[in-house]
């Protein structure tokens, strides 16, 4: 059975960091690309990094480039998202997606099959 678990969400303050973790079971990890998305109260949920199987590329929400850095371990089956210069506009529930890999990244959410239960991040100003 497919699974991703998030850890590491968080009340932090405003500019401080949180560093997400998003763990892979049950599917081939280094053959999936692997996005984070988030959804806030009353708002749809909105890509905000992804990164492809291997890793060298990403892709990212202009709200977040120069703040936040997407990672992955295919050793551990676990992908990262670290959270630096965190504004109370980030305050959400984050989830990781994973989707069969492809020539190109996607960061329409509706391209990812299998998703995680998802962590909570606020930030308080």
């Amino acid at each position: 059975q497919v699974r991703l678990v998030e850890s590491g969400g968080g009340l932090v303050q405003a500019g401080g960091s949180l560093r997400l973790s998003c763990a892979g079971s049950g599917m081939p990890f280094v053959r999936y690309d692997m996005g984070w998305f988030r959804q806030a109260p009353g708002e749809e949920r909105e890509f905000v990094a992804a990164i492809s199987w291997s890793g060298g590329s990403n892709s990212y929400a202009d709200s977040v480039k120069g703040r936040f850095t997407i990672s992955r371990d295919n050793a551990k089956n676990t992908v990262y998202l670290q959270m630096n210069g965190l504004k109370p506009e980030d305050t959400a529930v984050y989830y990781c997606a994973a989707r069969w890999f492809r020539a190109t990244l996607t960061m329409n959410r509706n391209d990812y099959g299998t998703w995680g239960q998802g962590t909570q991040v606020t930030v308080s100003s």
